[in-house]
């Protein structure tokens, strides 16, 4: 029984963060949101999502992938593709999913 309520209470915060996430975000953010989520079921649906976000430096609403892709919106606009090298910082910038993975390689 205590592992069942250990789950819930795992399930009821995972609950309040996203509803925290989500009002965080004005009316465009939510227009991003919308778009890299369209992308990221069109493109990704089997990739693993690594994180879920709002970057208030940027405006940028995105969906990092455990394959190094993020899916990235600012301000309700079309959806771009970020390649970010870690060791150096650098980030490419993709108009389509298939460009950021033949990048990648």
């Amino acid at each position: 029984m205590g592992c069942i309520l250990y789950v819930l209470r795992i399930n009821k915060f995972i609950c309040m963060r996203t509803a925290e996430f989500m009002n965080s975000l004005g009316q465009l953010d939510l227009a991003s949101y919308v778009n890299v989520c369209v992308d990221f079921m069109t493109y990704a649906p089997r990739e693993d999502i690594m994180e879920v976000g709002f970057n208030t430096n940027s405006g940028y609403v995105y969906i990092a992938l455990e394959n190094g892709i993020t899916i990235a919106s600012a301000f309700g606009q079309e959806v771009e593709y970020i390649i970010t090298n870690f060791e150096t910082g650098e980030e490419h910038f993709c108009e389509t999913y298939n460009a950021a993975l033949n990048l990648k390689i």
